[in-house]
């Protein structure tokens, strides 16, 4: 069993319960997703602020079993890649 923090800046809490859910997740609560041999807990962070900046960020917990860990990480980076330009 693996437990990741990761924080997040610039995707929407709502659309990173989407994509966990599209991963195969269900919803248990306002917070939790929980998926097979996985879970991930979203918490809202105060804004990231840069002058007049304003950046939504998240908090997510991730509890993955050894066994789905890889693929899941894999899948849940191609869900919130973003490209610059």
């Amino acid at each position: 069993m693996q437990t990741i923090i990761h924080e997040m800046r610039g995707i929407p809490y709502y659309l990173l319960k989407e994509y966990l859910q599209e991963l195969g997740g269900t919803l248990s609560g306002d917070d939790f997703i929980q998926g097979n041999g996985w879970s991930v807990k979203i918490e809202k962070m105060e804004p990231f602020r840069l002058f007049s900046l304003s950046v939504g960020q998240s908090r997510l917990t991730m509890e993955l079993d050894d066994s789905v860990a890889d693929d899941f990480l894999e899948r849940f980076k191609k869900k919130t890649l973003r490209a610059g330009g």
